[in-house]
């Protein structure tokens, strides 16, 4: 059967980004898939086109799933067969699996089978997992609700099973949690800046593009900007007269000729440089970019500068994961650097600035000052998320006190036995 499954991209006359589940042996649209991302998932108002793709690429797997066990879940259905057990056990198995870019015919060229090979491709994480499972659950009932006309309470009964089954094999995600407080240490930060000193032995950039990618991770650190946010910046947005960078959302951006558009997630904000970081702005537009042939065609502020097709146009979120996974290569401390966690050291230094003052700002002041510069709705609940590991060194700085004090001195005869 047929295993050729992928999703393709475009972008429609109003600058709507879209997707489409196709067939990639012959290129057409498959029909159920798509008429369920178009009628349950693009018409949704709180899902971005990142979120679209997701769900796309997650009934891809699905739909190899399917492939591979030789079901065709249309019959299934009809006929009122459904899933067994262990079919759902080898379902749950087979979205841990992390899919390799590699074609068919490389597969097919080696003497280990097709599931072999991609399961030593490893696994994703649970919060994939967890997502490739609700999005399968949600798709399969909704099909076999479009497919069975006038569904007796039975039916419907055993459809919500088979639906809150496929729930029950996802992963829990608390470990989605305990990852919130990435920050980086002191250490890296030190081992970060040194990457990225222009005409440094260790930094892995050719020169041409040094100061935009030191840039760019300077942005990061300074002002706690996510990674789209960041390669939404146009040259307007930056007032050089009062040192200042607004935050703009531009979702179905029409002159953005990127398919895959950074979207600012977050609320409009306009954030304060310092002088010097505006001057590094500064020095970037005038030299580094006006020196970009074709860079006069855009007004983002980023642009690629390596020859090709591409030159001139707003730098790629390809690109940025590119510059990130160079960075990580530096050294092993940096081994699991993402632009993220530059959001979460900025919150971390928030902190102890806030902790620091001498006139004490209360917690409530506190958070609406951090809302307002990440982004975030006043009362979400969300800064607390990102200062978690400050919080942490205060109580694990109060127990050593409380340890060092008087009353907690061990006795002089201790000596570990029972």
């Amino acid at each position: 059967m047929n295993t050729t499954f992928g999703t393709t991209t475009f972008v429609l006359d109003s600058g709507e980004r879209s997707c489409l589940v196709i067939d990639k042996a012959n290129g057409l649209p498959l029909y159920y898939p798509n008429l369920f991302l178009t009628t349950q998932v693009r018409n949704s108002r709180f899902n971005s086109f990142s979120s679209i793709l997701s769900t796309a690429n997650n009934l891809v797997v699905f739909l190899k799933f399917l492939s591979r066990q030789k079901i065709v879940l249309e019959n299934r259905i009809v006929s009122g067969v459904f899933f067994e057990i262990n079919e759902l056990d080898a379902l749950r198995d087979f979205t841990q699996r992390k899919f390799s870019v590699k074609s068919r015919e490389y597969y097919s060229s080696n003497i280990f089978s097709i599931d072999e090979l991609e399961e030593s491709e490893g696994v994703v994480d649970l919060n994939t997992q967890y997502m490739r499972l609700t999005n399968i659950s949600n798709y399969f009932y909704w099909l076999a609700n479009h497919l069975i006309s006038r569904p007796d309470s039975m039916c419907l009964s055993r459809l919500e099973r088979i639906r809150d089954q496929i729930r029950s094999r996802r992963p829990s995600k608390r470990g989605r949690n305990l990852r919130e407080d990435r920050s980086l240490d002191d250490v890296q930060i030190k081992e970060l800046f040194r990457a990225i000193s222009l005409g440094s032995d260790c930094n892995p950039f050719s020169l041409d593009v040094q100061r935009r990618n030191r840039l760019m991770i300077l942005i990061l650190y300074y002002t706690g900007i996510r990674g789209g946010e960041l390669l939404n910046i146009k040259i307007e947005d930056i007032d050089f007269s009062k040192n200042q960078i607004r935050v703009v959302r531009r979702a179905d951006e029409v002159d953005d000729p990127r398919i895959n558009q950074p979207n600012v997630k977050t609320l409009e904000r306009t954030i304060p440089l310092s002088e010097e970081l505006a001057k590094e702005l500064h020095s970037y537009i005038l030299k580094d970019r006006r020196g970009v042939r074709k860079s006069k065609g855009t007004t983002f502020l980023f642009v690629t500068h390596k020859s090709g097709p591409t030159l001139g146009d707003p730098v790629s979120k390809s690109s940025y994961y590119k510059i990130m996974s160079a960075l990580k290569a530096v050294s092993p401390c940096l081994f699991s650097l993402t632009g993220h966690m530059l959001r979460h050291t900025w919150n971390y230094n928030f902190s102890e600035i806030m902790d620091a003052q001498d006139v004490s700002v209360s917690e409530v002041k506190q958070e609406q000052m951090r809302s307002y510069l990440m982004g975030w709705k006043p009362g979400s609940g969300t800064a607390a998320n990102y200062n978690k590991r400050f919080i942490e060194k205060q109580a694990k700085d109060a127990a050593l006190d409380l340890q060092k004090s008087s009353g907690t001195r061990l006795p002089k005869d201790f000596n570990g036995d029972r």
